[in-house]
């Protein structure tokens, strides 16, 4: 396997991912801000354009984030980072998809359609005015999810899963650029120090 980086919060999900693993893959690193995973090269392996990507052994390629973490998943499943039953992976799977499309989408989008502009104009359809709307819904959202973790170390209870790793991506990264954790998150802001202790964060 090979996987195809980048900077950004998609790429570090899928390191911290195999961090926690302990799986270690040869990488190459893609220039997403000169525009490299637009081009031919990196478009005839992955025509979505998209970072991260992971060209498997027999040369096709994955590019969404958690379907490149289920994939790892069923090749490494110890530590279990989806479940280890039915249960605990549908819980997981909830959980993620929360995330993704109630914090993750509307963070994101608020991030390109605002302070990320300039480099995604021209590269999807952007919508200027719907910034500030979005990262307030992501806010909104945040704070639903900081009620139900007050006696909560983790997303899905005590388990250090995917979800937290999808959330701590994209929230840590955008705590720099234009979108902070609003300080009365108190439950969130003691689950992002618990996950930023984590070795895997720095992956």
């Amino acid at each position: 396997m090979k996987l195809y980086n980048s900077i950004g919060p998609n790429p570090k999900m899928v390191r911290m991912f195999l961090a926690e693993k302990g799986v270690t893959l040869p990488s190459e690193d893609v220039d997403i801000l000169g525009g490299d995973n637009r081009r031919e090269a990196y478009l005839k392996k992955n025509p979505a354009g998209q970072c991260p990507a992971l060209e498997l052994d027999n040369g096709s390629i994955l590019s969404e984030i958690t379907a490149i973490c289920e994939y790892i998943e069923d090749k490494h499943p110890n530590p279990p980072l989806v479940g280890r039953n039915a249960e605990e992976k549908a819980e997981t799977r909830m959980w993620t998809r929360r995330i993704d499309l109630n914090i993750v989408e509307p963070m994101a989008n608020g991030f390109r359609f605002g302070e990320g502009l300039k480099m995604f104009k021209d590269r999807i359809h952007c919508i200027p005015q719907a910034a500030d709307d979005l990262k307030a819904t992501a806010q909104r959202n945040l704070a639903w999810l900081d009620k139900l973790m007050t006696a909560r170390n983790f997303v899905a209870g005590e388990r250090f899963t995917m979800a937290d790793i999808l959330l701590f991506s994209f929230v840590d990264f955008f705590a720099g650029v234009g979108q902070p954790i609003d300080p009365e998150h108190k439950n969130i802001l003691a689950w992002h120090a618990r996950v930023k202790a984590r070795p895997s964060a720095a992956a």
